[in-house]
């Protein structure tokens, strides 16, 4: 089977979709390429911030995002010794401190819009295993699995928008380095007790952070900070100790903690670690999101990163194609753009990580 393209993204996460959208929107033809074949995916970054959603809005797709469902957080709260010591509300302009989208949501809106395209194709269940390169070295395509029948996707421009261990990235060969944050994180969810407001609320266990984000549809996320490698260690261990300690914290859990978390099985482990690439183009290749540039989970920012990648990618791969000029210089405008940004947001997800406990110093 051999499908031809001018462009293929490798990747149905909300950054690779909306790249996807924006491309079929403006005439270009596009094959989205998705390893799973659902787009169910728990525990991943849901929470939109101001420029994530103007982005939205800007395509006009935050208005049907919002009919599939999606909640606005009131405010972020810091609480110590069951005490709430600082609150921070929304700035003047805005009516939220940040919007919970589950992925589900949001990825069914922008593909339901860009399938209205007939130059778009979805490829689910299907995994890239080698990249294609002409003469040169250039990179024209793709080999993939897909229902255990090898099928070429031959392609002007190639996108790996496949995540932290993007495939991608690997295939072409290129360097990236890995900065350790110091601790990984267990994710649960638990249904919401009706008095719970639209809230993320900040506390520290052990000098770890625990944070509690409101999600859409009634339940709240918790992210809990453990040490860097510990969960293998920590595992041997009842996990009664460890839970006691969040129902200590916010007691009015109790009920819906001890019904939901009955085993260490219950949590989903996410070694933390943000990466910065070498390069995020090759000739007739990109990456983008977390393939190029892995944030930690400190303020969420791993998912508006990726849409405004996909925004700023779109009008340059516009640009290029209408132009007919898709070389490698043109396309390196896409990192020359976004790459002093992004490393600036990193070194500001140290900072925070690294003063974070001076939020509950009541003396500052």
């Amino acid at each position: 089977m051999n499908v031809n393209t001018e462009v293929c993204i490798v990747g149905a996460g909300p950054g690779g979709a909306l790249l996807a959208y924006l491309l079929a929107k403006n005439n270009i033809s596009t094959v989205l390429v998705e390893r799973h074949n659902g787009i169910d995916k728990e525990f991943r970054g849901e929470h939109l911030n101001s420029e994530g959603e103007q982005i939205l809005k800007k395509h006009r797709l935050y208005e049907k995002v919002k009919e599939y469902g999606l909640l606005l957080m009131d405010r972020v709260e810091y609480w110590s010794e069951n005490k709430l010591i600082k609150s921070v509300f929304p700035p003047p302009d805005s009516e939220h401190v940040g919007i919970h989208v589950p992925q589900n949501h949001l990825l069914n809106v922008i593909l339901k819009e860009a399938k209205k395209y007939d130059n778009f194709q979805l490829l689910m269940g299907t995994r890239v295993s080698k990249l294609i390169e002409d003469q040169n070295g250039r990179y024209i395509g793709v080999k993939a699995i897909m229902n255990d029948t090898e099928i070429t996707i031959n392609s002007s421009i190639i996108i790996g928008a496949d995540g932290r261990y993007s495939t991608i990235r690997k295939l072409a060969n290129i360097p990236t380095d890995i900065i350790k944050h110091g601790y990984d994180l267990l994710w649960a969810k638990v249904p919401r007790p009706v008095s719970w407001d639209p809230t993320v609320r900040l506390t520290l266990i052990n000098n770890q952070q625990l944070a509690l984000f409101t999600q859409a549809g009634g339940y709240i996320q918790i992210g809990w900070n453990i040490e860097e490698g510990s969960f293998t260690k920590l595992r041997k261990n009842s996990f009664k100790p460890f839970v006691k300690q969040l129902v200590e914290a916010f007691p009015e859990l109790t009920e819906t903690v001890e019904k939901n978390i009955n085993s260490w099985s219950d949590f989903v482990l996410l070694n933390v670690q943000s990466s910065r690439s070498k390069t995020w183009v090759k000739d007739g290749l990109i990456i983008m999101g977390d393939a190029a540039h892995t944030m930690s989970p400190t303020a969420a920012l791993g998912v508006n990163i990726a849409m405004k990648d996909a925004d700023t990618l779109a009008g340059i791969i516009i640009e290029a194609v209408q132009n007919k000029d898709i070389s490698t210089f043109n396309l390196k405008k896409f990192e020359n753009a976004r790459r002093k940004e992004v490393e600036s947001l990193q070194e500001q997800q140290l900072l925070q990580e690294s003063s974070f406990k001076h939020n509950f110093d009541v003396t500052l």
